[in-house]
């Protein structure tokens, strides 16, 4: 290949060689993503139609969900199939547009952890200005300044990246387009330095929201440790350990990902971190966040049960409506 523009396709790795093993991949993803649609999907529903969880948290926590849907959908379905077909292709556009929408949800989640953060701190630390910091319209502002910062950041990524001239073939070295596996495959050194300098306004961005995080929750803690009653303590934990464990777990696979010393770096060991960062987190987060909130176990339990009253027939529609009353 002597360049980008004469690219129709690129390779993705395979999972295995031998067939068998493919089929096993292939029903592993499709389990692991039955499972992600399923919760994310009863979350959005629960909180959708619960009025318990018309609350700022619930917002985001529906914004979350949202995401996690978007990051499942864009590149397991392509794995899956390759799998099952024996094949390894994916098209030049194809692979354009994995790579957007997949770091456009990435960059959201991050952006919603974020402000999650912020919303169990002042839930926590400034509850006497809770309705006031985070009514309806300061919810829907910054969930739409997250949407909106990702996008701006994911397309200026993707343009840039897909306008590097590509001359090392086209075999990715990887089961769904990302951009450090396309970057191995140019030989234009302008075009390096201005992925470098966005990644390190990158860098930046997440390096200053992680410090917000750890950061506010410092303050959570101590605010949690002087609480007088033990029941006080276990509610305030149980609200804020969930976000805690989904951030730990988002960050440190996306860190490694991006990290990782070339010297360790082998196919094998980047499948598995991809797939730890990018399939992994959107199927368990609805799990830890259904294991420690109680309000959204019982909200889950009643509609498992079929006791919202009255039901809800257009579940989306009424949590708008509902929000705005937030």
């Amino acid at each position: 290949m002597s360049n980008s523009s004469s690219l129709t396709q690129f390779l993705l790795l395979a999972f295995a060689d031998r067939r068998e093993l493919q089929l096993l991949h292939f029903w592993l993803f499709l389990a692991i993503s039955l499972a992600a649609l399923l919760a994310n999907g009863l979350i959005l529903s629960a909180v959708a139609c619960d009025h318990h969880l018309h609350t700022p948290m619930g917002f985001f926590l529906l914004n979350l969900s949202l995401t996690d849907l978007g990051c499942i959908c864009t590149t397991v379905p392509k794995a899956m199939h390759n799998s099952l077909q024996n094949n390894t292709t994916i098209s030049y556009m194809g692979c354009a547009a994995q790579v957007f929408f997949f770091y456009f949800f990435m960059s959201a989640e991050f952006s919603l952890l974020t402000i999650m953060c912020y919303d169990r701190y002042v839930a926590i630390c400034k509850p006497l200005h809770y309705g006031t910091l985070l009514g309806s319209r300061a919810c829907a502002h910054m969930a739409a300044a997250a949407w909106a910062t990702a996008f701006l950041h994911t397309l200026l990524h993707t343009a840039n990246t897909f306008s590097l001239p590509l001359c090392q073939g086209n075999a990715l070295g990887q089961f769904f387009c990302e951009i450090p596996a396309i970057h191995k495959l140019s030989c234009s050194h302008s075009g390096y330095l201005r992925e470098i300098w966005l990644i390190v306004v990158s860098v930046c961005l997440v390096f200053g929201c992680f410090v917000f995080i750890v950061f506010s929750y410092v303050q959570i803690f101590r605010a949690v440790l002087r609480i007088p009653s033990q029941q006080g303590r276990h509610k305030a934990f149980s609200t804020c350990l969930p976000h805690l464990a989904v951030v730990s777990l988002f960050v440190r696979t996306a860190t490694f990902s991006d990290l990782k010393p070339s010297s360790i770096s082998s196919p094998s060991l980047d499948l598995v971190v991809a797939i730890l960062y990018s399939v992994l987190p959107p199927a368990l987060n609805p799990l830890i966040y259904s294991l420690r909130n109680q309000e959204l176990k019982d909200a889950l339990r009643k509609m498992m049960t079929g006791c919202f009253l009255p039901v809800c027939k257009y579940p989306l529609s009424c949590s708008v409506l509902s929000f705005r009353n937030i």
